[in-house]
């Protein structure tokens, strides 16, 4: 049945390449027998098919980019290997951040900086970090009354939204949040209406505090807005995913605390403002859930080592 599919999408069958991009979600060890047929048909995209691509397939990419004979091909093929998150894609990886490979001078960012589309990163240390875990709870959303002495966004004056309220010692909101190292409650707020301009940014503390990042820059494009009420939504704790790629930035139910994030567009992994790396993956938002014509999704990131929290949001 899978290879069926492979050959249809290599035939250009969009429905046989969503049926494969639905596999690579729910379990994308399924595909890995079949991805060296794959890329024998140059179906490259989208990467997140080789999520679970073995030693032979991630070579046999590796050989491609350093044989220099594909270089129109060669972002597709770096996403493959981010998303692989293989020990031999991140060695070459590296290695082509000093010794660029045929093409990279017509790519808009460096070659690590592809890790990111995969999740992972290399920090100021030269150590891999993994920027998402591999534990997801799907985020079922709750009616929540609004505090009426809330604080209001700086910029349009809407009241402000908590977009989440967690304490990791509810132990399955500690296995989903152990990759980001936070210990205790996090409570991410922001405006609702701004962040889907900009990414905003909070200081947050273990007691679950938040506060506006004076820091934060209105872009000139945002103009005048009358103020909104934010969602009367909170998302709770729903049932363990059986895999961390079951978040849905499009679908109702798609909302997620932890696993790997649905991006709607190319990764958006939000910097510290405190020290300049990639901040962690908290959670996805999907607008489908906040509102019955919601489209959309936020995505919410933390720092913890610098008491920052984030929150952008990305739209086909």
């Amino acid at each position: 049945m899978i290879e069926e599919l492979v050959r249809r999408a290599a035939a250009e069958d969009d429905d046989a390449l969503e049926e494969l991009s639905l596999i690579a979600g729910l379990d994308p060890r399924r595909l890995t027998p079949h991805l060296g047929l794959l890329l024998d048909l140059d179906v490259l995209w989208p990467a997140k098919l080789y999520r679970a691509a073995d030693t032979d397939v991630v070579r046999r990419v590796v050989e491609q980019i350093d044989g220099g004979r594909t270089p129109d091909r060669l972002n597709h093929l770096l996403a493959i290997l981010a998303h692989s998150a293989h020990p031999l894609a991140e060695s070459a990886m590296r290695r082509w951040s000093t010794e660029p490979p045929a093409g990279a001078g017509e790519l808009h960012v460096g070659v690590l900086s592809y890790a990111r589309e995969g999740g992972w990163t290399v920090g100021l240390d030269g150590k891999r970090r993994d920027l998402c875990g591999d534990t997801a709870y799907r985020w079922v959303m709750r009616e929540t009354p609004r505090r009426a002495d809330g604080p209001n966004c700086p910029w349009c004056a809407s009241p402000m939204w908590t977009a989440a309220d967690l304490d990791t010692t509810e132990p399955a909101t500690g296995a989903a949040m152990a990759h980001t190292g936070w210990s205790g409650r996090l409570v991410i707020e922001t405006c609702h209406f701004c962040a889907c301009y900009t990414t905003l940014y909070s200081r947050v503390t273990p007691a679950g505090v938040a506060t506006w990042w004076t820091g934060n820059t209105r872009p000139s494009y945002l103009g005048t807005a009358e103020p909104e009420d934010p969602p009367t939504l909170l998302p709770a704790l729903g049932p363990a995913l059986s895999s961390p790629y079951q978040a849905s930035a499009w679908d109702q139910g798609g909302s997620t605390l932890g696993g790997r994030p649905d991006w709607i567009q190319d990764a958006e992994h939000a910097d510290c403002p405190g020290c300049g790396q990639p901040m962690d993956y908290v959670g996805l938002i999907g607008g489908a859930d906040l509102d019955e014509f919601g489209e959309g999704a936020y995505y919410l990131h933390l720092h913890a080592p610098c008491g920052f929290a984030a929150v952008n949001y990305q739209q086909s």
